[in-house]
């Protein structure tokens, strides 16, 4: 087992998931516990400049760079928490070596892991596929990310013949709640461009991502007893499920790919009295998602119209935007991080990320930053699984990298 493979496990069995919703960074206390691990590793390795936000939990660490060349200073940035669409306490990790493309029994309650529900298994014939045991998610996305970072950290640290410029870590909370970045030190930081770590199968390179808008709905219903109702009662539910109706069905998660953007419910409570439903809306194109805000506000306009004004609330806000437009002007980056992954064997694919990424911020506040693979599959779920050796490639593919903006 390598040393990237034994931090991964480490890191996924602490509990960092965060809490949507939550007015504060971090949304849980929790996130300090990892935080704590990887200042107190970091000091070991010999990095410099670590640093813990107190308040705000980032980790902050450095590489210096030992080349008299002016070369780019690089960012390498991972999250530390997990999903909350999914439970990561307790996390038990199944590993199997050598796999040989049989299902994978995950635990005790029957649930398996098999080639015939997820086929990328058996992209990984002989290799070791890391699971959960199916009562928790694994925590792949992202703490794979963080294994990585933190072993080329070692890496470059031992082997100092090894020339570079400087190296900047960043280790951020409450990425999968849309503030991965918000309490983010540019000027600690100081880079000039970076990679994510918080992509998925080996190989994948993004530099794009969705435009996009959070939306809240509140409904404001009459509730009266039903034995009197006719003609008095306004059934909250009822109208905010009609208020659903109104968007269009063929452009939701489950039924959209690639650059097709989606109006997502992910949130539904209420009774008689009130409702509130929380979406998502989510385009690549950023004319397109403006359409959408549109479409999400003529859904309540026809509403409060049939059944008076206010009976529903609207508010869009803006989350993140399409780091294509920053990352085009610098594609460098793509260009190095292809002949990177190539140098190993590894076909770059090349694709546009359906979700956001803490570097898409990043790309808007000065430091352009694409996003690279951590090896994981089916994140944010039970049967969320990572291959060791692909972790072990990314370091590799990193350490090519770093060499290669040393000789630019």
């Amino acid at each position: 087992m390598t040393k990237t493979t034994e931090r991964f496990l480490r890191y996924a069995k602490i509990d960092t998931m965060s809490e949507e919703g939550h007015p504060s960074t971090p949304s849980t206390e929790k996130q300090y516990d990892l935080a704590r691990v990887l200042i107190e590793e970091l000091k070991e390795l010999g990095a410099s400049d670590v640093y813990l936000d107190e308040e705000l939990c980032y980790v902050y660490a450095a590489v210096p760079s030992n080349t008299d060349k002016k070369v780019a200073k690089l960012a390498l940035v991972a999250h530390m928490d997990t999903s909350p669409a999914v439970s990561d306490t307790d996390v038990k990790p199944v590993i199997t070596e050598n796999y040989k493309g049989q299902d994978i029994e995950m635990g005790t309650d029957g649930r398996v892991l098999s080639p015939k529900d997820y086929p990328s298994l058996l992209n990984y014939i002989g290799q070791t596929i890391i699971c959960s045991d199916g009562s928790t998610l694994l925590g792949s996305d992202d703490k794979s990310g963080i294994a990585i970072i933190m072993s080329l950290v070692e890496h470059l640290i031992s082997h100092p013949e090894i020339r570079h410029g400087d190296i900047k870590v960043a280790f951020t909370p409450d990425e999968e709640v849309g503030m991965g970045v918000s309490g983010l030190d540019y000027g600690r930081l100081d880079a000039d461009f970076g990679y994510t770590l918080d992509g998925g199968q080996l190989g994948d390179l993004n530099f794009e991502c969705f435009n996009a808008a959070s939306g809240a709905v509140k409904v404001n219903g009459l509730s009266i007893h039903p034995g009197s109702a006719k003609g008095k009662m306004k059934n909250a539910v009822r109208i905010a499920m009609e208020f659903d109706s109104l968007l269009p069905k063929a452009e939701s998660p489950e039924y959209t790919e690639g650059y097709e953007g989606f109006y997502h419910l992910d949130h539904f409570a209420g009774d008689c009295d009130g409702a509130e439903m929380a979406y998502i809306l989510r385009d690549h194109d950023g004319n397109i998602l403006e359409q959408r805000k549109k479409v999400f506000r003529a859904a309540a306009d026809y509403i409060n119209a049939k059944y008076g004004d206010n009976t529903v609330e609207v508010e869009i806000r803006d989350s993140y935007r399409n780091m294509r437009e920053i990352i085009e002007k610098n594609y460098h980056l793509i260009e190095n991080a292809c002949k990177a992954f190539e140098t190993y064997g590894i076909t770059p694919r090349i694709s546009p990320i359906r979700g956001g990424t803490d570097g898409a911020t990043m790309s808007f506040n000065g430091v352009p930053c694409p996003n690279l693979s951590a090896g994981g599959h089916n994140c944010h779920g039970r049967y969320e699984y990572v291959c060791a050796e692909s972790m072990d490639k990314m370091v590799d593919v990193l350490l090519e990298i770093v060499k290669l903006y040393e000789t630019m």
